[in-house]
């Protein structure tokens, strides 16, 4: 499988619209192949390695579904079951467990 980069960016503007609405400090959300954050640096995320499980495991469902694809996914099932029983949630939560989803991911 070919590899897939990503970048982070820091202090995005759109994280933290994020986390203003999630009501928390610190928030990472994947466009596309961007990991945007919010209240957290380069450093602290990439130190975190379930963390990084689980927005890799959103990288590779935007790679599956196309951008508006999985843009759709996640605002229906936000829709229909909320946050935290979101399919999409519920498998990058369980990514955070599975060291081979960082395989093909190289982050930037």
């Amino acid at each position: 499988m070919e590899k897939i980069i990503c970048r982070i960016r820091e202090n995005s503007r759109l994280a933290k619209v994020a986390a203003r609405f999630m009501r928390v400090q610190s928030v990472a959300m994947v466009l596309g192949r961007t990991i945007h954050l919010h209240g957290a640096s380069r450093e602290r995320f990439l130190s975190d390695i379930a963390w990084m499980r689980h927005e890799a495991c959103h990288v590779k469902q935007y790679q599956r579904f196309g951008f508006f694809g999985f843009l759709w996914r996640y605002f229906a099932e936000y829709l229909r079951r909320g946050y935290y029983n979101n399919i999409l949630e519920v498998a990058a939560r369980a990514a955070e467990e599975d060291p081979a989803i960082l395989d093909n991911i190289e982050i930037i």
